[in-house]
């Protein structure tokens, strides 16, 4: 009986060891890991990282090697798109990057069957004459396949590319390990809300001092998308890192990045930024023209700005330096943010007032973690005048002064003046955009409602609504506004300061609708707000991981009258109230009166500030949660 006991217990332990066992070399794929249903620790995972390795080796050349290893499991048909890998090349130079070892993985009658890369899965998309990407497509996946592959990509560069641990599904192992001789020496940023394992040791593969660093982190949720966020990606763990220094002994010692001070002054002395922006002959006989009888600093901005817009449109490319150059970007017509920025910086400047470029790093470039040439992607104009220096953008076409295309507000820029100097700018919005809603209606005895509305959006409210309805017709966006509210008809329809652009923008309707009460026992019970409440709070969870960025600070007002039947009374009306969030950066007003058949309600919601740090957001949720209730408080009405 011992020695069966012994067996069976020897049995398992290499039993449970085997189903354990979990290799992180391509190649080695396992029966548990294709039999696995659902992640174990993120059951609503569509796929998972089961295991990534990014290795870079540094020559004491400055040549160097990237190696990125990973291996996928796809539960659902919903995880397919992971089996797409797509790597991005400078143009002409394909053979840089290879992509091998491209193979998916079923468990097929109890036996792992393994399929390689096919001729057509195989792309080379030539995006531009700057930019082409490489395109992997893996062969027979179904829900349940493994896949894997590696890349090679052989640089001639120092720079080490950013290595993100943590991805949009679950990572059950990631490693990153660097190879760097002594005489290069980078910055390192660990970012993110988990921190990885960190061994270092001398390379002994080399015949010159190198330092190995490994950073190894295990079990990572997915990267969840939460509502009011700038860029997802600026919270996701990873590592990056910035060339500090070169150090040769006796040969030579170069400072690469120290701060943005010489960052600016680098980039301002780029062939296509500075020298653009001193090219003005282009345009000289169409600026006296629009400048004539403008004396005023604010109309010349306003002029200079409304003419660059109407001129050159933005061909949808970012970059701070000119793609075309100002003087071909202007003849035809077109061209990148900074073609369409240098012109309008260089024709306010030929105007007599002090404009400069603003370099910025757009929201979905993310967040500049280091002084660097590539922290920035974008160019904006500022200028100063006798209130203050105002910013603008001629890219968008409903774009004024201060009022910015949104992708534009990224917490901070870097303004490069004529002398090479920097200063940071403040990107984010200080004035108040409005949502004023007023609204009458009257409670007819059968519970049908019939009114009409005014609606007057300004600042980043009114540029988001001219934005919002650019390319929709009056009649599709009625279409819309009825079907997605309860079936209500609307009539008398009209909209003014469409194309005013400093005017804030109305627009004005009538409406009828039978399904905002309801009839119970004789009662009337009725939502006041009707189609402009909102049923859910957009602060749900339980924890919240990231800042929560409204873009800018707003007011939404209603102002409610409400007329019922002639043989009706209230038999319940919502009590007013005030509520404001512990620091005051948000306030709820609530107001009800009542008198004869009249119903008189004001409700204000203000956000005074733009971020909201987690710390905050305990309280941001109650405040929205009371904001929600409150709104939701019904009318009772009697019959008399």
């Amino acid at each position: 009986m011992k020695f069966q006991s012994l067996v069976i217990v020897t049995f398992l332990f290499f039993g449970l060891s085997k189903i354990k066992a979990q290799t992180y070399e391509l190649g080695k794929v396992t029966i548990a890991e294709l039999e696995e249903k659902i992640h174990p620790k993120d059951s609503a995972a569509v796929a998972s990282v089961l295991f990534s390795k990014g290795v870079v080796s540094i020559g004491d050349h400055g040549n160097q090697e990237n190696i990125v290893k990973k291996r996928i499991k796809i539960y659902k048909k919903e995880g397919y798109n992971w089996a797409t890998i797509q790597v991005g090349v400078p143009a002409g130079k394909a053979n840089q990057i290879s992509i091998t070892d491209v193979y998916t993985y079923n468990l097929i009658d109890g036996k792992i069957v393994k399929s390689k890369l096919k001729p057509e899965g195989e792309f080379l998309d030539k995006i531009n004459s700057n930019y082409w990407i490489k395109k992997i497509t893996f062969p027979d996946v179904k829900e349940g396949s493994v896949i894997e592959y590696q890349i090679k990509n052989y640089a001639g560069s120092l720079y080490i590319q950013d290595w993100n641990f943590q991805e949009d599904i679950p990572v059950n192992y990631t490693e990153f390990k660097t190879t760097v001789p002594n005489s290069f020496q980078f910055k390192r940023m660990i970012k993110g809300l988990f921190t990885p394992k960190v061994t270092t040791d001398i390379a002994k593969t080399y015949g010159y001092p190198a330092t190995e660093t490994t950073y190894i982190l295990k079990d990572l949720p997915a990267l969840k998308e939460e509502v009011f966020v700038n860029n997802v990606n600026n919270y996701r763990s990873g590592i990056l890192h910035e060339l500090e220094t070169i150090s040769i002994p006796g040969q030579l010692y170069k400072t690469i990045s120290s701060n943005w001070e010489a960052v600016a002054k680098t980039i301002y002395e780029f062939e296509n930024f500075g020298p653009e922006l001193r090219k003005e002959s282009y345009f000289e006989d169409d600026l006296k023209l629009i400048l004539k009888d403008k004396v005023n600093p604010d109309d010349k901005i306003k002029v200079i700005l409304d003419y660059v817009k109407s001129k050159i449109k933005w061909n949808n490319t970012y970059g701070y330096g000119c793609e075309k150059g100002v003087r071909k970007a202007y003849k035809e017509k077109s061209g990148n943010c900074a073609d369409v920025n240098f012109i309008l910086t260089a024709m306010l400047r030929a105007a007599g007032l002090e404009a400069d470029p603003v370099l910025i790093s757009t929201r979905s470039n993310g967040i500049a973690f280091f002084p660097n040439t590539n922290a920035f992607n974008y160019v904006i104009t500022g200028v100063e005048t006798p209130s203050g220096r105002v910013l603008l953008d001629a890219t968008d076409p409903f774009s004024t002064v201060n009022i910015l295309p949104l992708r534009d507000l990224n917490w901070i820029g870097r303004l490069i003046r004529k002398n090479e100097t920097s200063e940071e700018i403040d990107l984010m919005p200080q004035k108040i955009s409005d949502h004023i809603v007023s609204m009458s209606y009257e409670i007819i005895e059968k519970g049908e409602i019939k009114g009409k509305v005014r609606r007057q959006y300004s600042n980043y409210n009114a540029f988001n609504f001219r934005n919002t309805f650019l390319n929709e017709t009056e009649e599709a966006y009625l279409d819309k506004f009825e079907n997605e509210n309860n079936k209500i008809e609307l009539s008398e329809y009209k909209r003014t300061n469409q194309n005013e652009l400093l005017l804030p923008i109305s627009e004005t309707f009538s409406f009828a609708g039978s399904n905002f009460s309801e009839i119970i026992g004789g009662q009337i019970y009725i939502s006041p707000m009707l189609f402009f409440l909102k049923e859910k709070n957009p602060f749900k969870q339980e924890k919240r991981e990231y800042p929560v960025d409204f873009g800018f600070p707003f007011l939404e007002k209603y102002t409610i009258s409400i007329k019922i039947p002639d043989n009706y009374t209230v038999e319940n009306l919502p009590q007013s109230a005030v509520v404001s969030t512990e620091d005051g950066s948000g306030t709820f007003k609530f107001s009800t009166a009542f008198s004869e058949n009249q119903i008189q309600m004001t409700i204000v919601h203000q956000m005074n500030e733009v971020i909201i740090p987690i710390e905050k957001y305990e309280g941001l949720k109650e405040f929205y949660k009371i904001i929600l209730a409150k709104q939701s408080e019904k009318i009772v009405l009697k019959r008399i």
